[in-house]
This record gives C-alpha cells, structure tokens and sequence, in this order.
C-alpha cells in the first residue's frame, strides 16, 4: 500500500529530489526558530541534527496517521565555523571571498518518522566541496542573483553556483539538501521498503 510522505520544509531543492526519485511528498512547513540562540551554539554538526528532529516533531502530530514525516536542515562547516543561510548580499559576498578556492564541508541533518509506529531514525551525511578561485566580479553577479541569500552556506550544486564547484567528495544529494541514500537507509531501518513508497516508473 503506497504511504503518504510528508516533508517538513518549503525547500524547492528537497521537493525537487524526492520528486525526481518518485516520491511526491506533501509539503507541510514546520516554522522552527533555526536562530534560536541554543541551537546556534551547537556544533555543525549537533545543530543539523537538532533542527531536523524539531521539524520532524513539528509537524508529526498534525501529519496524516500513516504517513512518513521526513525534516531535513543543512549548514556548511568552514574552518570549524557554522556558514546558514547569508540572508543578505553584503554577507553573501564576504562569505564567497572567504571561501574562494577553499574547501569546506556540508552536513545536511535528518529525521525521519513513521507515524504508522510511532518510530523515527536520525542520521546526517557530510560532503567535501572545493570552490574554485572566484573573482571579484563572479562573486558580485552570482550574489546579484539572489540566489545564495537563502541557502546555507550561500551556494546551490544544483544552480548558478554549479560551474564555481570544482569538486565534491561524497553524496552529492545531500549537498543539495536530502541524501536518498541515506533516506533509504533509514527505510530499511524503519521496516520500510523503497519500491513501496516510491513510484518506480520512467517518465516519458
């Protein structure tokens, strides 16, 4: 029997993964404070996961009974420090310049739960990305774009930032904001079976 799947985030990237790999999830927003002063002091790591969970129990009473919740939340790790969302384009552009042919790591967290047993699987993937040496008028086009202002860490793999990407180490996916790999993982986890939940067919 097919499952409803819901997904806590208003991410078009996430809704667009699940879609690709034949899952149409139901969008449901959770609201979470990802500013929250507590959250933010938290490792890069920590801070994914726990901003996952609290979208996933956000909205799981609410959710369909027999539905599968999935809440994602991703940063990028440079130098040790936490890069979210710039939110503006003074920011966005400082923080290309520091990044400028450098290497940091993206951590997108997970929370899954089948409302169906009441049970849940956390987890995070981390991906080594190498941005290439941007100029100055590089940096300032792609900031004008508008596109880096609200994604963490300030770049797309799937955007305008793709051709300033120069390599990636690890679950491309997950960079782009929800890891199927690990998605799965957790399905099988949950007694879950992929070809159950996702619609295994060609699109014409």
């Amino acid at each position: 029997m097919a499952r409803t799947v819901v997904l806590a985030s208003a991410s078009p990237s996430r809704k667009r993964l699940l879609e690709s790999a034949g899952i149409r999830p139901i969008i449901m927003v959770s609201g979470v404070d990802e500013e929250d002063p507590a959250i933010l002091a938290l490792t890069p790591k920590e801070m994914v996961i726990a901003l996952a969970i609290l979208k996933a129990h956000a909205v799981a009473d609410n959710a369909p009974a027999d539905s599968i919740v999935i809440a994602c939340d991703s940063t990028f790790e440079f130098e040790g420090e936490s890069l979210g969302k710039p939110l503006t384009a003074d920011v966005a552009i400082a923080r290309a310049k520091k990044l400028r042919g450098k290497t940091g790591y993206l951590h997108t967290g997970h929370c899954i739960i089948d409302r169906a047993s009441q049970t849940e699987v956390t987890d995070f993937s981390t991906s080594l990305v190498k941005f290439a040496d941007m100029s100055d008028y590089e940096i300032e086009a792609y900031v004008a774009s508008g596109e880096p202002l609200n994604v963490a860490g300030g770049f797309t793999l799937d955007g305008l930032a793709a051709p300033f990407i120069e390599r990636i180490d690890g679950d491309y996916t997950g960079i782009i904001g929800l890891s199927l790999p690990l998605l799965r993982r957790a399905f099988n986890t949950l007694g879950l079976r992929w070809p159950d939940i996702a619609e295994m067919v060609v699109s014409a």
